[in-house]
């Protein structure tokens, strides 16, 4: 009798506790590529590629370690394209007495798992996915009865349980939990950065390549220049490349944007971690390695183990202490589709134009693009919070939707309401003229606020404010805002709402449907 032991596309780990657990003589593995998942949204090209590569190359791996491995790919005939009726062939073909699953990282896939056991007259076993440092219910624990649930405390939990960055008498390395006041560096002119860590294709890759441009030809993004990492020694290489040539000057510039540089001081593991592929934990050891060996300096080293031990584990708790509904969340009541250009990233825009053109060419945009240019463009025009999800879940290489959502709907649409940031990450034109180089290259005047020259991002930032006064005037950390819109000339005001009235209007939007 066989154990069945079905593997998702962000499970590409030896450690994983359904393997750990399973007596691989009498264990087969399932893997199997579903258009059901490849068309929940329009998933782009890059991201199609990165994780069926990485599927196929995990499996290979699983098989020369020993393991049974029944691989589905795309192309087969018999393929389904269901989890669900993927697992029942898999049943009808071999001699099963139990399903061993590790939580998935999706709820709707979690429920799907959950009937299986109904379904099938078979026990499915879920264990936890002991890849993250804090547990789903351990988060629980720590959220219960908390009137806010700010990362920042949590974050200090996740130190003190893993000793990252901790003195031997239990304080934080430095003197300070948060060094994020020195991380928010604009760039020099005349910075070098360093090379961006590529692979070129193998046999593998290439053939994958070849079915996503067959099987997808008319989806968002490029499938040409494929350049990222398939397997786990790929993603060591480029851990490696990042500890040595980005960590170092990270911390000071990780928020800054500059025309024509994608990948600046950025470790561009986070597909390789969400997948799998790295955990937390031995890349938050191996920054912190650095740091004791005066490799890279104490805001380098915080800010990075932050994102990871901080940040990703805290929405990750989010996400599964609110689903299901989370994802319905509208706090502002939205409705608007999201432009065309996001989908083509056509626009005279600079700053939209530039981090939309590298989402297309990569598939990926660092944080501060996400949240403070294609984020707070949506956020002000008043964007659907969902549409916005779907767009960011489709469009980036590292978007999984436990990690994806919380990070969308509530810190950069403020869906939620403030369950997960205390303020809407709202900003004008001056924001993006401080951190980038954007402005200097656009057609519009970022110190303009009416008129044909304008940059959108002003009027637009008052006009959100102004139509949310009765959402958040209250809120103590948008005093000064709208004091600030008090003090504001009756005309002047007027003049702004219409500009973006007008701005708006004039948007053509479009559905993520039409991209699939």
């Amino acid at each position: 009798m066989t154990t069945l032991i079905p593997l998702f596309a962000d499970q590409l780990s030896h450690g994983l506790s359904a393997l750990q657990f399973a007596d691989r003589d009498h264990a087969r593995v399932l893997m199997v590529e579903v258009k059901e998942e490849a068309r929940s949204v329009p998933h782009h090209r890059t991201k199609l590629i990165f994780l069926f590569s990485a599927m196929r190359h995990f499996a290979e791996e699983l098989r020369e370690d020993g393991w049974a491995v029944d691989y589905v790919e795309l192309t087969d005939p018999d393929n389904t394209h269901s989890f669900t009726t993927e697992v029942e062939r898999a049943l009808d073909r071999h001699d099963v007495a139990e399903i061993a699953v590790t939580w998935p990282g999706n709820h709707r896939v979690l429920e799907a798992v959950r009937r299986w056991e109904d379904r099938f007259g078979k026990r499915v076993t879920i264990s936890p996915d002991d890849r993250f440092v804090c547990g789903i219910e351990e988060f629980a624990d720590w959220a219960e009865d908390r009137k806010q649930l700010r990362m920042e405390y949590f974050y200090r939990e996740m130190r003190r349980k893993t000793g990252l960055l901790m003195t031997a008498d239990e304080k934080p390395e430095g003197g300070e939990w948060n060094y994020d006041k020195e991380n928010r560096k604009p760039a020099k002119e005349g910075m070098v950065f360093p090379e961006t860590q590529r692979f070129q294709p193998d046999g593998i890759t290439r053939g994958v390549i070849a079915m996503v441009k067959a099987e997808f030809p008319t989806r968002f993004g490029h499938a040409d220049g494929f350049f990222w990492g398939v397997s786990r020694a790929d993603a060591l290489v480029s851990l490696d490349n990042f500890l040595t040539h980005g960590l170092p000057q990270f911390g000071d510039y990780q928020d800054a944007m500059v025309t024509g540089q994608d990948f600046l001081f950025h470790s561009l593991i986070s597909p390789y971690l969400n997948a799998g592929l790295l955990t937390a934990l031995e890349v938050c050891q191996a920054v912190e390695a650095r740091y004791k060996d005066d490799d890279v300096p104490i805001n380098a080293a915080e800010g990075y183990i932050r994102q990871i031990i901080g940040w990703r584990e805290y929405v990750r708790g989010i996400y599964w202490m609110e689903m299901p509904g989370y994802e319905e969340k509208n706090f502002f009541g939205n409705t608007l589709d999201l432009p065309e250009f996001y989908w083509t990233g056509e626009t005279d825009m600079e700053c939209l134009r530039s981090t939309i053109g590298q989402t297309i060419e990569h598939a990926y945009a660092h944080h501060i693009q996400r949240l403070m240019i294609t984020g707070n463009f949506a956020l002000l025009i008043g964007a659907d919070p969902h549409a916005v999800h779907e767009w960011y879940l489709s469009v980036y290489l590292d978007a999984f939707e436990w990690v994806e959502l919380p990070n969308t709907l509530g810190m950069s649409q403020y869906g939620d309401g403030g369950l997960l940031g205390s303020k809407p990450y709202a900003a004008s034109g001056a924001y993006i003229n401080r951190m980038s180089d954007y402005c200097g290259n656009c057609r519009y005047k970022v110190t303009q606020r009416v008129g044909e020259d304008a940059c959108p991002f002003n009027s637009l930032y008052w006009h959100f404010v102004a139509r949310n006064e009765d959402k958040l005037r209250g809120n103590r950390r948008m005093s000064m805002v709208y004091r600030n819109l008090d003090r504001m000339d009756g005309d002047k005001r007027d003049a702004l709402l219409e500009q973006a009235d007008g701005f708006i209007a004039g948007l053509k939007t479009v559905k993520a449907e039409a991209y699939l």
